[in-house]
């Protein structure tokens, strides 16, 4: 028995490995994602908005409605991504599944991706309250055993360290 650890699959905010997928089409990787954890784990790039078809550049889009069903539209030209962006955030939760990921690390703040950051608004020009991107949702909801947390402060060792308990039961 050689004592090597299994590795380790875990989805992380494609941007934070550095792939040029921002609203503002600027690199914008994490070094504790792109050094630390990838040093432990094999990373599973997602993005949302360009699953969802938009381009890179685009518009920044926000967060509207309820924080149970919030909405994901475009602040210029108010076109709501919402039904694309959830139809491939379904799928890419299918493929998480099946690749076996244990554990989920997402950009802070981000309309997809942020937990508990993202801002939402009641309507255009009312102030936000926090609430979870969409993905960020739909990843507590599907896989509420895992460990799930944002690039900004991440404590690597003590993340993986989580996925592993949480992969043992």
């Amino acid at each position: 028995m050689s004592g090597a650890l299994p590795t380790i699959r875990i989805a992380v905010s494609a941007c934070l490995i550095g792939e040029p997928v921002r609203y503002d089409g600027l690199e914008k990787s994490c070094a504790a994602v792109t050094g630390g954890l990838a040093a432990l784990a094999e990373l599973v790039p997602l993005c949302p908005e360009v699953g969802a078809g938009m381009p890179v550049p685009r518009e920044a889009v926000d967060l509207f409605g309820a924080a149970n069903a919030p909405r994901m539209v475009g602040v210029v030209t108010g076109e709501d991504w919402t039904a694309r962006a959830n139809a491939w955030i379904e799928a890419a939760l299918d493929r998480c599944a099946a690749l076996g990921v244990a554990g989920f690390v997402l950009k802070a703040r981000s309309p997809s991706c942020g937990v508990g950051t993202a801002a939402l608004y009641e309507a255009p020009g009312a102030s936000s309250s926090r609430t979870d991107g969409l993905l960020a949702g739909a990843i507590r909801r599907r896989f509420p055993h895992l460990p799930l947390v944002e690039d900004e402060g991440l404590d690597v060792e003590a993340f993986v360290a989580r996925v592993r308990a949480a992969a043992r039961g």
